[in-house]
Order: structure tokens, then C-alpha cells, then sequence
């Protein structure tokens, strides 16, 4: 959408108003399906009269800045201008009905928290019944609410380009105000959440590599990889390469880091945030080249493929397309990528394995199977960041040696 020749040709606040409406119909989809669903007996509407339906509801049950007969107005004209004039008086009836009824529906909603939680706060009920056994009923609607709060910009300071407390001066220049960020893996006033700020891409900040916009939890994997400088290290998921660029910061540039994905275009994005970041130690692989040879790194980052459930607040298309059979085929990728990487360790060296899920399958149970009986590696440790608990983005991050 941010590219999107009519998209950027809007104003500021009119930019921030359609991204809006686009996420926030994406995040409540479900509820505002039950809302059609309720007040059209059933009946099936045309895709696009749908989405429409969905867009004037949004605006009316959870946006409220926009008053209600504008978002009624706006709706009927988009209906005639999208070809449905013959149901334009439709679309008026059911959410001037809608509006009238607000309150009610409002308190059927609220209902609704506690009967089907999948369909009031919009997620795959599947993924509702596995929350609910892990979470147990306060924590999943804990979990649920994250899910649905817009997520904060949170970023990471490019010591190889600034410090903190030079960024933070040049931040007040810029119209940006940021808060330090507090957590036991990450070094006083190296990350920031950005309360308010302009369009980063045009921040000279920005532009000249003094911070990278990074969710406070991926910060977890690098730390725990600990990278020393003079290491050789492979990043063998690298792209868009936040987590590379952050091991040649912990390195001071003093080392070297293959960078490693399957996607070379997407290897392109770490071979842009390197040059913006000033990094120089880093070095981009992909197939049919070898990342290196076998028993020849310091340490190995695998940030494995996964189903991403520890960010679905970021990843909002996400819910709509995992299924519940994608988990345990992506546990089997998962241990065969462990299995692949921990060749390139050396012995006595380091290999963490990290992923954005909540789900055991996906973490402490392919590490249990890949340390187990037989194996090279022991397990050091292992960690999950959990949203309910440590109010950041979900990860788990395990470390194993190498005898």
C-alpha cells in the first residue's frame, strides 16, 4: 500500500487515515463480519460490497474520530463509484441501522469476549483453543488484546554510525521524541520507542544509518549469540538483515559475517541497510554458493523460518492465512535447517536458534530433538519472550555448544 501511486499522492493525514482503515478492517475482520452477518440475515454480498460494508463498520465501531454520517456518507458514494448504485441504499440502510444500534451491538460484542473470544476479537479459532490451553482464559484475552492493539515504532541505535545521546540531540531537531527502552538484554539507551516522529525514511537520522527500526525482541538473539570481535559468524536466515547489521555492531565491524538467504532479492534489502548502516564486515550468500566451509564459524545464528504467532500485532494478514496443519510441517523445516547450520559450527563454538512463534512445536521441542541423545551440541540455555509477560513481540531464543 505505501507505494501505491494514489496512496503517496494523499496528504499526510490523509495517508495515516486509509492506512488505517486498511489495518484496522484487517485486524477486526472477524467482528465486523459477525456485524454484516447479524443485521443481513446471512444473506452473501458481492466481495467488493462486502469490503465495503466492512470499511463504513469500521469507522463507526472502533474509529471514532470520524463522525458517524460522514463514515455513512463516504460509504454510499464509494458504493455508487465502485459500481454498486442499485445497492447503494443498501449499504445506507444497514449502517444508518448499525449506527442507531451501536449501543446494543456494542454490549453483544462485549458478549461475545467471553462466549467465542475467535470472533470478538477477530482471530482463527483454532489458534484461540491452543492460546487458551497455554495462556489459560486471563492470559489469552491478554494475548488477544496485544494482538489487536496498533503496534509501537520501537528503534535500535547504530553505534557504528552515532551514540545515543548524540541521536537522541539530533532527534529534537528533527521532531522526534523517543523514550528508552528497558530490558535485561539490551544495554542502557541502545533502543528507543518513538512516541511521535515524522516520516522516518525522510529524517536525515534515519538516512544516514543512526538507528533501525527494530522491535525490542529481536534484539534477544544477538545478544545471546554474543558475538566477540575477530569472530567469523554466519546469519543463515539474514534477510532484510536487522539482525546481521546488529551483529557487526556488537562486532565494531571487527570480524566477518556471511549473510545467508535463499532470496536474493531480499538479500538485496541487507546489502542496502549494510551500506545506510555503515557496516563492513559483512559479506551476501545465497544458493548455489556455499555460505562456507563446514566446522569453520565462530558462532551461527538460525532465525528459522516460523509461523510468526508472536507477531500477528505486526503481521496482520497473518492470521487470516496460517493454518493449524502448517505448524508441525514447519517444526520438520525447522529441525532440518538445525540440522543443516550446525555443520558450519565449530567445535566448541556457538549455535542459536530463534524464531517469532509461541508454539512448543516450533521451539523448546526442535531443540529437545536436535540436543538430545546422540547429538554434538548441548543445550546452554533457552528463553521465550512472551507478550503477556515482558510486553514485547514474541520470540524464543535457545543456545547450543558444540563439543
Amino acid at each position: 500500500m505505501e507505494s501505491d501511486p494514489g496512496f503517496l499522492s494523499l496528504t499526510a493525514t490523509d495517508r495515516r487515515l486509509a492506512q488505517e482503515l486498511v489495518y484496522g478492517v484487517m485486524r477486526q475482520r472477524s467482528t465486523l463480519d459477525w456485524i454484516i452477518h447479524h443485521r443481513t440475515a446471512g444473506r452473501p454480498q458481492k466481495p467488493a460490497l462486502h469490503d465495503l460494508l466492512r470499511l463504513g463498520l469500521y469507522q463507526l465501531f472502533f474509529l471514532d474520530r470520524v463522525p458517524a454520517h460522514a463514515a455513512v456518507h463516504e460509504t454510499v458514494e464509494l458504493a455508487r463509484e465502485a459500481g454498486f448504485p442499485q445497492q447503494s441504499g443498501f449499504v445506507n440502510a444497514v449502517l444508518r441501522g448499525c449506527d442507531r444500534d451501536r449501543e446494543s451491538l456494542r454490549q453483544e460484542i462485549e458478549r461475545l469476549k467471553e462466549a467465542d473470544p475467535a470472533v470478538a476479537w477477530s482471530h482463527p479459532a483454532w489458534l484461540v483453543d491452543r492460546w487458551r490451553g497455554r495462556f489459560g482464559k486471563v492470559g489469552l484475552r491478554k494475548m488477544l488484546e496485544w494482538d489487536n492493539s496498533p503496534p509501537p515504532t520501537f528503534v535500535r541505535v547504530n553505534t557504528l554510525r552515532t551514540t545515543p545521546e548524540a541521536l537522541v540531540e539530533r532527534w529534537k531537531t528533527e521532531g522526534v521524541v523517543g523514550v528508552a527502552v528497558e530490558h535485561d538484554w539490551i544495554p542502557a539507551g541502545h533502543a528507543f520507542h518513538l512516541q511521535s516522529h515524522p516520516p522516518l525514511a525522510g529524517l536525515g537520522s534515519f538516512i544516514e544509518g543512526g538507528f533501525y527500526v527494530q522491535d525490542p525482541s529481536t534484539l534477544l538473539a544477538v545478544r545471546e549469540l554474543d558475538p566477540q570481535p575477530g569472530d567469523a559468524v554466519l546469519d543463515f536466515c539474514a534477510a532484510p538483515g536487522g539482525k546481521t547489521t546488529h551483529i557487526a555492531q556488537l562486532l565494531g565491524n571487527q570480524g566477518r559475517v556471511i549473510a545467508h538467504d535463499n532470496s536474493s532479492s531480499r538479500l538485496r534489502l541487507v546489502t542496502e541497510n549494510c551500506t545506510r548502516l555503515g557496516v563492513t564486515c559483512v559479506e551476501t550468500v545465497s544458493p548455489p554458493a556455499s555460505p562456507g566451509q563446514p566446522g569453520t564459524f565462530d558462532r551461527v545464528l538460525l532465525d528459522a523460518p516460523c509461523s510468526n504467532t508472536g507477531v500477528l500485532r505486526r503481521r496482520l494478514e497473518l492470521r487470516w492465512r496460517i493454518r493449524a496443519e502448517e505448524i508441525g510441517r514447519l517444526a520438520e523445516t525447522q529441525c532440518r535447517l538445525l540440522e543443516r547450520v550446525a555443520t558450519y559450527v565449530r567445535p566448541g563454538g556457538v549455535l542459536v536458534y530463534s524464531t517469532c512463534s509461541l508454539e512448543s512445536e516450533e521451539n523448546e521441542a526442535v531443540t529437545a530433538a536436535f540436543s538430545g541423545s546422540g547429538s554434538e551440541f548441548d543445550l546452554v540455555r533457552q528463553r521465550h519472550l512472551d507478550p503477556v509477560h515482558d510486553r514485547v513481540d514474541g520470540a524464543y531464543v535457545a543456545v547450543l555448544r558444540r563439543r
